[in-house]
């Protein structure tokens, strides 16, 4: 279980004396986790979710406070914080920065079907109109410019061939995006799989765990989501997910002549970002728990598709 800070119920009843959300009935750790410390907390008014802070740049949580007050006040499918009765979200408890959340309903969707996909689409596209215009500010902690900083990294531990792939990758995106036009930037989600969303059936309960949230290329969350959602264990696309992603996606922003331009490459470029910061947690920065890493090959094994099939066909808007 993945409960770094153990709390106790005096404690966090204690705690929640802060807010108007009612009195401890149960606490309950959350497994799963990888890098906080989640509770699940039942008060006698409502569902909630407690987060402790473990480890990161903590003076970077109140980007993600705003941008997830942001979010909600737009009716975003977003946890937006609970404030306390002095309209204050970010506390500390047990020594870790904290944060209250109501509980959304429903679960990750592990093989999402197409209206799953439709939904998720659609609420990425009305996010991504709605953050275009969010005041915050917090570079893409893992753009292209921590890909070429941080891939000679790993190269002593790859292959020749695959030493060779991922240097010439870096080089190549360094050339396409350099040379691209200006793309439309906003703040994004910034690691937006399956499972950190949640659905109720066919309906979109919420999107979570905003923590790698900034702002960059809004072309860059889009890329995450399909080659997450929509790639089969091959790592090859599934046309009818890919589809339904972006016709719902370009219902609520059409993407723009320079992101269809680079987007083959930023397929590309978001799939060898995750093989890179997953093979720097296998090597060279192992997690600070006993818990087992994610696994880089599967990142590979994307990579390769796209490299050897290409992208599909991007429908266009007026498809929709």
């Amino acid at each position: 279980m993945a409960v770094f800070t153990p709390l106790s119920d005096a404690q966090v009843a204690e705690f929640l004396k802060r807010f108007d959300v009612g009195n401890l009935v149960s606490l309950e750790g959350v497994a799963g986790g990888t890098e906080n410390t989640t509770f699940f907390v039942t008060t006698d008014r409502r569902e909630l979710v407690l987060t402790l802070f473990e480890q990161g740049e903590h003076e970077e949580l109140p980007f993600f406070v705003d941008l997830l007050d942001y979010l909600d006040e737009h009716r975003l499918p977003v946890p937006g914080p609970v404030h306390d009765r002095e309209g204050i979200a970010l506390h500390s408890l047990a020594g870790k920065p904290s944060l209250l959340f109501p509980r959304l309903p429903g679960r990750h969707p592990m093989t999402p079907n197409l209206a799953q996909c439709r939904a998720l689409g659609e609420a990425l596209g009305r996010m991504h109109v709605v953050s275009q215009h969010f005041p915050g500010h917090r570079p893409n902690p893992r753009d292209l410019s921590w890909l070429v900083a941080m891939h000679h990294r790993v190269l002593g531990y790859l292959s020749p061939d695959d030493q060779a792939l991922m240097k010439d990758e870096v080089e190549i995106y360094q050339g396409v995006f350099g040379a691209a036009p200006a793309l439309p930037h906003g703040a994004l989600h910034g690691d937006l799989f399956r499972d950190n969303t949640l659905f109720e059936g066919d309906r979109l309960g919420g999107i979570i765990d905003f923590y790698n949230g900034c702002t960059g290329d809004l072309l860059f969350d889009l890329a995450v989501v399909i080659n997450d959602w929509a790639s089969g264990p091959d790592g090859r696309l599934d046309r009818e997910r890919h589809d339904a992603i972006v016709q719902a996606y370009q219902a609520r922003r059409p993407l723009t002549s320079a992101e269809r331009e680079v987007w083959p490459t930023m397929l590309r470029m978001t799939a060898l970002r995750y093989w890179l910061s997953r093979l720097l947690v296998v090597y060279v920065d192992p997690p600070a728990h006993d818990l087992t890493p994610h696994d880089p090959a599967q990142f590979h094994t994307i990579l390769t598709a796209r490299l050897k099939h290409g992208a599909l066909p991007l429908p266009e808007a007026s498809d929709t």
